[in-house]
């Protein structure tokens, strides 16, 4: 459905949902990232999700419903069959002798009324807007375990493996999961997901099926389906529907019950990407866009694997990428094929190291590269004198803190004259799970583990904290009590005084003392602020970025 953006804009101003002073700012702010303004507004906490499905339904002239505050039952929305409500996008909203009323996200579409009328024949039809994600919460009631749905399919005995790894990539996708994990034992294989950072059990297969799952995933991902002792890569284009697809990296690697499969999911919503939604604080997106816009030096993303640190690369490339400017990248692997950018593999089997691929590159004279790595002093050398002759050069380096990576760099063997004179800014960062909106709720301080935990944290941070929340558990978020997940971010702007500091091989301790003069604040202390907001909990801010001693 295709939605009047300046009709929604318009009725959010005119029924004062949003001052016309953000609004402003939100239209000044897209001029220069390429982000829908409804984003920008959502993303800055300006509107709620509901104000805006509220504007929407005006904007398409129906009444609004609203899933979080009116959940429908699961045996309310089991009266539509699972095939209709998941092609109309249509979930039951309320009903009475009289008239059933629904809801959609998509409640203009041609045939809806129509198809309701022959379920409901005896009722009158109200179709009713509400936003998407309510609408995929409210279909988690259709969806029956993995187990009962490998049973239905070894039951069947046709196309067993097929129907199999669907159910799973496709189970996979609908509780948003960036891995699945295929783990052999002595008779079963257990088929774990890894949501929002954390692993959990999905379901468990009798381990017969096995093999042909494994070699339908080795012929699809192009690897040799008779090698069962080395470890193998590849990727694969599923087709999720008619028109959707999704790109799947693949990882298997030999252990003693069998091989272990890894499949990471490429998800789309990279593409759409914009700083405000990565969880960067309106402080630091200036500071990131004063230095991207830059001419030439050095920007490095640092953190450990997993935190997070390409994604915010991208968003950073989506920023820079204009008609303009010339942007290459050398990666490992490309992850996400960014329309107007020249993005090279590393492929070890024909010598193309980050390093080589950097030479070349730098004789293209682009005006801003993206180096996947710096893993070897080679590489750091060629980065630093490619920032130094005219290029703006992006990069990810594992550290983890800001303040280590100059002394890494500096052990690299990077003259200190020329790491002063090109580094622009240092960023670092961690993932931590959002508290699940659908079902957040204020905590008191005096709660057990709360309690606990606050008595980690210094006193007098601690009692600037009014109030926490949590996640209670629903349906959208498996009972976690959290869906998604946002940054946690450190950052270190190079200035004259940092670089004086630079020339003297400082220690980690001497650059952070400084930093923090200049206004730098920790992971920690972004994460707390994090807290007071309710983006996430004090307990998953212990777990990710605990206060450093």
């Amino acid at each position: 459905m295709k939605l009047d953006s300046k009709k929604i804009i318009d009725i959010l101003a005119r029924e004062n949902y949003v001052e016309q002073e953000d609004l402003d700012k939100a239209k000044e702010y897209i001029k220069t990232h390429n982000v829908l303004i409804t984003d920008y507004l959502l993303g800055e906490g300006i509107i709620t999700k509901d104000l805006l499905g509220q504007a929407i339904s005006e904007s398409l002239e129906v009444v609004y419903a609203d899933l979080n505050t009116h959940e429908p039952s699961k045996k309310q929305v089991l009266k539509i069959p699972e095939n209709i409500a998941k092609k109309f996008r249509v979930v039951l909203f309320a009903e009475d002798k009289k008239t059933i009323t629904v809801t959609s996200d998509d409640p203009k579409q041609v045939g809806l009324e129509t198809k309701l009328q022959e379920i409901f024949p005896k009722q009158k039809i109200k179709i009713t807007f509400s936003v998407t994600d309510d609408i995929d919460k409210a279909f988690g009631h259709y969806r029956k375990s993995l187990a009962t749905r490998f049973a239905k399919i070894i039951e069947g005995k046709q196309r067993i493996a097929p129907e199999i790894l669907d159910e799973i990539i496709n189970d996979g996708l609908t509780h948003k999961a960036s891995d699945i994990h295929f783990e052999p034992d002595e008779d079963t294989v257990t088929i774990r997901f890894r949501i929002d950072g954390v692993l959990h059990e999905a379901g468990v297969m009798p381990k017969e099926h096995y093999e042909n799952i494994l070699n339908r995933i080795k012929v699809q991902a192009h690897m040799r389906i008779d090698e069962h002792n080395s470890a193998q890569d590849g990727s694969v284009r599923h087709q999720i529907n008619e028109t959707e697809k999704v790109d799947l990296r693949i990882s298997i690697v030999p252990t003693l019950d069998g091989e272990k499969i890894v499949i990471r999911i490429l998800a789309e919503y990279v593409k759409n990407l914009n700083f405000s939604n990565l969880g960067l604080s309106a402080k630091h997106q200036d500071i990131l866009q004063v230095a991207a816009n830059k001419p030439f030096g050095m920007i490095l993303v640092t953190g450990p694997t997993g935190s997070g640190k390409t994604t915010t690369l991208y968003a950073l490339l989506k920023m820079l990428n204009k008609p303009e400017v010339n942007i290459t990248t050398i990666e490992d692997p490309v992850e996400y094929k960014i329309p107007g950018i020249n993005q090279i593999q590393i492929n070890n089997q024909t010598n193309l190291s980050f390093a080589k691929g950097l030479r070349s590159i730098v004789r293209q004279d682009p005006d801003i590269i993206l180096v996947g790595e710096i893993r070897d002093e080679e590489t750091a050398e060629i980065s630093v004198n490619a920032a130094l002759t005219g290029h703006l050069l992006l990069s990810t380096f594992h550290s983890n803190d800001a303040a280590t990576s100059i002394p890494r760099l500096l052990d690299m063997a990077v003259e200190p004259f020329l790491l002063a004179s090109t580094l622009e800014l240092i960023v670092a960062q961690r993932l931590a799970r959002r508290i699940c909106e659908h079902c957040r709720v204020s905590i008191n301080k005096e709660d057990k583990i709360i309690k606990k935990l606050v008595k980690n944290i210094d006193p007098k941070t601690a009692d600037k904290i009014s109030t926490l929340y949590r996640g209670k558990g629903c349906n959208v978020c498996s009972d976690t009590g959290y869906t998604g997940r946002t940054a946690l971010y450190e950052i270190i702007e190079i200035s004259s005084e940092m670089q004086d500091l630079i020339l003297q091989n400082p220690s980690k301790q001497q650059i952070w003392d400084l930093a923090q003069k200049q206004g730098s604040a920790s992971l920690f202390d972004d994460g707390l602020e994090k807290v007071k907001s309710g983006v996430t909990t004090l307990e998953e801010l212990m777990r990710v970025s605990p206060p450093s001693k």
